[in-house]
């Protein structure tokens, strides 16, 4: 991990780093909020390893829509990881710390998942406007070579992102170790340097257009759904069993984008709310998940009786 250290010089780095959000809560806030956090955890894994067991084992699933699912859960697991174990433990004991390369651990997955939840959302909303707006075509254009393009973009951009964020975060030598946020990521530990740097104003910009350019293709893909659902009632069908539950994901997703002052909340928010949401939205609209359930409990019904 020494090629994140670059540009550090002689300044020796803080060690550890001291997680501030936390210290005016009491010992009663603490474990309410704990009481939340672990159901709210251990959920999220049960739910999105399902999901993805159900896709995994089930052939009729091997669709591209399923696929984009899959990858959407596995996201949340990684999100999930990374966030909720440190967490839980600033909780529950006064430990307060982070070392640093836990930190830039944590930082390179939360940006990871924030911006392949994004990626991913957008791939599938395109995927379900082609599904939608032209039918006939959606095998040709979703080919298997299509979709692994696809998958791999979703892994790809995000990666690399990351590791941009992090890198230009750690450019600098750290000067202070005392973060105010709940967990690490570049803006974090950006906040900590020495001193700013151009190129992360660039950067910045950078993940701005990106969003931008992302959101506009989902508005435009669900624009010209929503114009072809008025047109059909089978295609209203397909909106709302399988359109809904991306669109419910993906507002959840930009809500992050409000005022400054509703951030630091909206930001454990947006870390606990849609990996347990996503997988419901998914299981309780998608109709052949139902199905798939449905005909797993008969079966085991019937074995059983």
């Amino acid at each position: 991990m020494g090629f994140l250290y670059k540009g550090m010089h002689n300044i020796s780095p803080p060690h550890f780093l001291t997680v501030m959000a936390l210290n005016e809560w009491d010992w009663t806030s603490r474990i309410i909020f704990f009481s939340f956090a672990l159901p709210a955890y251990l959920l999220t894994i049960v739910l999105n390893a399902a999901l993805i067991m159900i896709i995994a084992f089930e052939k009729a699933l091997h669709e591209p829509m399923y696929i984009f699912l899959c990858n959407l859960c596995v996201n949340d697991l990684c999100r999930t990881t990374g966030f909720y174990p440190r967490a839980l433990v600033y909780l529950l004991t006064e430990t307060n710390r982070i070392s640093l390369e836990e930190c830039i651990v944590q930082g390179l997955v939360i940006v990871i998942y924030a911006t392949g939840e994004f990626t991913n959302l957008s791939v599938m909303a395109i995927d379900r406007y082609i599904a939608i707006c032209q039918p006939l075509r959606y095998h040709s254009i979703m080919s298997p070579f299509t979709v692994r393009s696809l998958v791999t973009f979703i892994w790809i951009f995000p990666f690399f992102m990351s590791v941009m964020a992090v890198s230009l975060a750690l450019k600098h030598p750290l000067c202070r170790h005392d973060m105010n946020r709940l967990f690490c990521e570049h803006l974090s530990l950006l906040n900590l340097a020495c001193k700013q740097d151009i190129f992360q104003g660039t950067f910045n910009g950078f993940v701005y257009i990106s969003k931008a350019v992302f959101f506009v293709f989902v508005l435009i893909s669900y624009f010209k759904i929503i114009l072809a659902c008025r047109k059909s009632k089978v295609n209203r069908e397909k909106f709302y069993s399988t359109c809904v539950p991306h669109l419910i994901s993906f507002m959840i997703t930009i809500s992050k984008t409000l005022p400054h002052m509703l951030y630091t909340f909206l930001t454990v928010i947006f870390l606990i709310v849609p990996p347990v949401v996503n997988p419901l939205v998914i299981f309780s609209k998608t109709i052949f998940i139902q199905k798939w359930l449905n005909f797993t409990n008969n079966y085991c019904t019937k074995k059983l009786f």
